[in-house]
């Protein structure tokens, strides 16, 4: 899975700057080849960093990342394997 051509949602192009884009890939390729095909992210301010809150429910996975941030964002996105593409997108685009 996610081993596929990567795409992004224009709310995703408008809100996530792409070196954040590209860490949220990159947590991803990391996993353990066992993945789910639906991966959660949880972005939040965390003093001076950006909180990475990512999950997934099969197998269970749950890590937080804190990388200095002089803008830290809010929002909850989504990354979604449909075995031909996957598709980065924001929770409210859902």
């Amino acid at each position: 899975m996610f081993k596929n051509q990567r795409y992004l949602t224009c709310g995703i192009q408008a809100v996530i700057p792409p070196p954040l884009q590209l860490f949220l890939w990159n947590c991803i390729d990391m996993l353990p080849e066992e993945r789910d095909y639906l991966q959660v992210f949880e972005l939040a301010p965390f003093g001076e960093f950006q909180q990475i809150k990512h999950t997934s429910e099969q197998p269970e996975y749950h890590k937080v990342f804190l990388i200095p941030s002089d803008n830290p964002i809010i929002a909850k996105l989504y990354v979604i394997d449909s075995d031909t593409y996957s598709t980065m997108l924001l929770a409210e685009e859902y």
